[in-house]
């Protein structure tokens, strides 16, 4: 069982222009007090199978924690396009949100980011080279969740069943080998409408 746990997470802006910040609230729950501050981690993955070329976006740290339902505001920068293949720019990629403590992924969150342009004309015909300014993210808000257990400073309040230590709980989240499969697997996260308060 883990100590932290996400609740929701809130986008903002969404959908947006490809070239805007992520702009977006996450909210979760903590059941036992951490001595140290919780790593929040924003990537975003610019070529499957590729992941050399995975983009780390923006991080924060998070602290200190007390126990109850928490939750904070994270900005993150929109991907560097010069590092973008350009086969890859137009269509489906992935998101995705880590939180970590002491160095140890506890929780991985993923979306698929839809690219496309902003009118139906430069749909049909993509121009070349690619006009990032007329280009627009669409966030699909079904996240996929991988939990993983590690070692917490507190043993949890109600001990579950003895895992390996880094074994996920759910199915994975989207990764350079599995864009294009459907998302029949893992936990998903409750998402509430854009604008609402959790």
């Amino acid at each position: 069982m883990s100590i932290v746990t996400i609740r929701n997470v809130e986008w903002f802006n969404n959908p947006a222009r490809f070239l805007d910040p992520y702009k977006f609230r996450v909210t979760f729950e903590c059941i036992a007090p951490l001595k140290d501050d919780l790593e929040w981690r924003l990537i975003y993955v610019s070529s499957p199978g590729d992941e050399a070329l995975d983009q780390e976006l923006d991080d924060c740290l998070v602290g200190p924690v007390p126990v109850g339902v928490n939750s904070f505001d994270f900005e993150g920068t929109p991907p560097n396009s010069s590092k973008i293949p350009t086969d890859d720019v137009l269509g489906v990629s992935a998101l995705i949100l880590t939180g970590s403590y002491k160095d140890q992924e506890f929780v991985r969150v993923g979306y698929y980011q839809n690219t496309e342009y902003d009118n139906d004309e430069m749909k049909e015909n993509p121009p070349n080279p690619i006009i990032f300014e007329r280009l627009v993210r669409d966030i699909h808000t079904k996240a996929r969740v991988t939990r993983f257990q590690i070692k917490w400073d507190v043993a949890p309040l109600q001990q579950a069943r003895p895992t390996a230590a880094g074994a996920a709980a759910s199915a994975a989240v989207p990764s350079a080998d599995d864009l294009d499969t459907p998302d029949d697997a893992g936990a998903d996260l409750g998402q509430k409408p854009n604008g609402a308060s959790s």
